[in-house]
């Protein structure tokens, strides 16, 4: 990316420059959801407790995923405000630390997926079968989740000077080796022997390493921030820095596996089918909620640049633009959910009884689709003006504080369909926490910026 490339964020106009620096991202985000997706489709041809053993393991695939995004956006933000303020040299320095930080990050996973596996399904499920296939997926793709981690971590630095194209084709080439492999692995085809789901395992970590390998590859070739080992001192400045950022980022991004590693145990002891139906409607939201998150990473590093420049006027304007488009994907997620639950069901094999109890699921949480357009749009907004906690608060909010407590009380009242309830009421308190929480924000950072042409 040229430095008129970078330069771009602060002078072409708006719309244009947010939609072609979104949507890349917004495929490679769709094209991640696919990994899940993909394996879980072919693991319930399996049966129910195959499908029910992957869908315990995702809160600790969401935990791998959540630290190496939560990083990949701080270091992301931190670059993009440097670089808008005209210094490169502490740009590089935030790039380096951040591989140095994933290094770090890589080596507790390998313990995570060694020694605490077993255990965290045990809290889950009784059932030995379902304990055995949970645990020989998951302690692959956890402990050998290093792939994943640099992956994400080069993917954000590209993005920080606005290079959207690149991180699409890492994720492209990943996710197609491991649609390929998952029958072949799973199912033994093509001579390999039938792997079940250690096979979706293999065929994931193939993935990630193969995107992986590309983007290392990518970023020596053609990458603009140069990694200097010659100099490089850790500087606790820097990693504070990163962390103000990633460490809310990351817990945002690890609430989902919180929150439906808490409903698990509550639907578990009332049916086991809720638990894979609530797997189910995670897996199927991340094609809302992926594409809608790629625009986020697309406007993050465009609030940056221009905060960092002092440019009021861009920076509100990219905030209104990103409300309109992903309101856009929000409402066609309703759409499909609400009008075609059943044929999406179908994607997972799904049973008469299995039926019975996701479409009206589907339904009444898609009801928070469209609600949840500003805290997913202010939470970016936050992050990207080093404002972390402003969107852990909204995070929190959408995906414990009131679902969980909610959902509770409602299946009291209710049963199943109350625990289904408490998702669209959590958006809407979060969404009007968000808007007050921006109008603070607006008042004391952004309304005195000087520069507003």
């Amino acid at each position: 990316m040229s430095k008129n490339s970078i330069e771009a964020m602060g002078s072409r106009p708006v719309l244009p420059l947010l939609l072609t620096m979104a949507f890349p991202p917004m495929i490679s985000m769709l094209i991640q959801s696919m990994y899940n997706i993909v394996d879980s489709i072919f693991v319930a041809k399996l049966g129910e407790s195959a499908l029910t053993a992957v869908s315990l393991a995702f809160p600790l695939q969401n935990l791998v995923l959540s630290v190496a995004v939560g990083l990949g956006v701080g270091v992301n933000a931190l670059m993009a405000k440097n670089l808008g303020a005209g210094d490169e040299k502490e740009a590089e320095s935030a790039a380096f630390h951040g591989m140095v930080l994933t290094a770090l990050h890589s080596l507790a996973f390998v313990f995570i997926g060694l020694f605490l596996t077993g255990p965290f399904f045990r809290v889950f499920t009784s059932d030995e079968q379902i304990y055995r296939m949970g645990c020989d997926y998951a302690v692959l793709v956890v402990s050998f989740s290093f792939g994943s981690l640099f992956h994400i971590t080069i993917e954000k630095m590209f993005q920080a000077t606005g290079n959207m194209i690149f991180p699409m084709l890492m994720q492209a080439l990943g996710a197609v080796v491991n649609i390929i492999l998952d029958p072949i692995l799973i199912f033994g085809l093509l001579g390999f022997p039938a792997l079940g789901v250690t096979g979706a395992a293999v065929a994931t970590l193939i993935g990630q390493f193969t995107a992986c390998g590309l983007s290392a590859f990518l970023f020596w070739k053609y990458g603009k921030i140069r990694l200097h080992l010659k100099g490089f001192r850790f500087r606790k400045k820097t990693v504070k820095n990163i962390y103000s950022i990633a460490a809310p980022s990351g817990m945002m991004n690890l609430l989902p596996s919180i929150l439906v590693g808490t409903l698990n145990g509550i639907l578990s002891a009332v049916s086991p089918l809720a638990v894979a139906v609530l797997g189910i409607y995670f897996k199927l939201q991340t094609f809302v909620y992926m594409p809608s998150n790629g625009l986020v990473q697309g406007m993050r590093p465009i609030i940056s640049y221009n905060y960092g420049a002092g440019n009021k006027k861009r920076l509100i304007t990219t905030i209104k633009m990103s409300c309109i488009v992903i309101g856009l994907v929000m409402l066609l997620g309703t759409a499909v959910f609400a009008l075609m639950p059943g044929i999406v069901m179908q994607l997972f094999s799904a049973g008469e009884e299995m039926e019975s109890m996701g479409i009206p699921a589907l339904r009444i949480i898609s009801a928070g689709f469209l609600i949840s357009t500003l805290g997913v749009v202010f939470s970016g907004t936050f992050e990207a003006l080093g404002l972390g906690f402003h969107s852990l608060i909204i995070s929190l909010l959408r995906q414990f504080v009131i679902t969980v407590p909610l959902a509770l009380i409602l299946m009291k009242t209710a049963g199943i369909i109350g625990v289904w309830a408490a998702f669209p009421i959590a958006e809407a308190v979060a969404a009007a926490v968000s808007i007050l929480l921006f109008m603070s924000v607006y008042r004391n950072r952004i309304k005195t910026l000087l520069f507003n042409p």
